[in-house]
């Protein structure tokens, strides 16, 4: 009886031995998604009154985890039921990613504005108008993060499809919540950075100015650190989708052996970007 109860704890052992290499591995693959959430939801956590910063991200916060609570169980189902369908789909949020880095890139040279919103809350006027506005903002924001986390779920799947559907589980699992505890942990203190920039300012006044001009520093850095993370999140995207293509069709891998594996990703990643806003803005002049 003892060797049987034994075993048992064996094979948890190894059953999370396995889950944990997975989990490592899965989350290497999304490391590019996981950027541009993080990128993307800082923009829309930042322009709130500063009393509403917090309550605001916990909104969205929630929202993520119900997103994960949602998509999980559906992407189990698909990986038992229809693994086959798995790489179509994460091809399909291949060419989102592509749409969706092309048309920032074509937004900073002003040749596209798509996604321009015309909803400040700097300009309105009433408590009410401001309430609304912000309500609007979170529901924005939990669409996007649900668009996303489809994106890591799957890839996250991707990465593991050979592996048991417990190791599965577990694995992705903990690859969409620590999505969600990482980027809206990391987005908290970057919301609040200018904020304590301006307390170091309060308490240094002139008495104290390393302290004023380490204040200073903070408030003038989150913008910049919001563009950073913009620019270094569409390269991402481009990345990653011209990654999920040169990975899952051979003669796209084939044809870009030629030139450093990183660069023919990002590459195909842009082409395949530009090429997807093209056919969409085609379409909305047809129709």
């Amino acid at each position: 009886m003892s060797v049987g109860f034994f075993a048992v704890f064996d094979d948890i052992a190894a059953l999370l031995d396995d889950a944990a290499a997975m989990s490592k591995v899965a989350t290497k693959k999304t490391v590019g998604i996981l950027g541009d959430d993080l990128a993307v939801s800082a923009q829309k956590a930042s322009g709130f009154t500063t009393s509403r910063e917090l309550p605001v991200l916990w909104a969205i916060t929630k929202g993520s985890f119900k997103n994960k609570l949602i998509i999980l169980p559906l992407a189990f189902l698909l990986s038992a039921f229809a693994p086959w369908s798995i790489i179509p789909i994460l091809m399909l949020g291949g060419v989102y990613l592509a749409y969706e880095a092309a048309e920032k890139v074509l937004e900073y040279f002003g040749l596209h504005n798509e996604h321009k919103d015309d909803d400040d809350i700097t300009t309105a006027k009433t408590e009410a108008e401001i309430l609304l506005i912000e309500k609007s903002k979170v529901k924005s924001a939990i669409l996007t993060d649900f668009i996303l986390s489809i994106e890591i779920v799957i890839m996250a799947l991707g990465t593991v499809l050979e592996q048991s559907l417990p190791v599965q589980i577990i694995a992705v699992t903990f690859v969409a919540f620590l999505a969600t505890v990482g980027v809206y942990g990391i987005v908290a203190l970057l919301v609040r950075m200018d904020d304590f920039g301006f307390t170091l300012i309060e308490i240094a006044k002139d008495t104290r100015p390393l302290l004023k001009n380490i204040g200073e520093i903070l408030v003038s850095a989150l913008p910049k650190v919001i563009r950073v993370l913009t620019f270094l999140g569409t390269l991402a995207m481009f990345l990653v989708a011209g990654g999920i293509f040169s990975h899952n069709i051979a003669y796209i891998h084939h044809t870009l052996a030629f030139i450093p594996s990183i660069i023919g990703q990002l590459l195909f990643g842009f082409l395949l970007g530009m090429i997807s806003v093209g056919l969409h803005q085609l379409i909305k002049k047809a129709f």
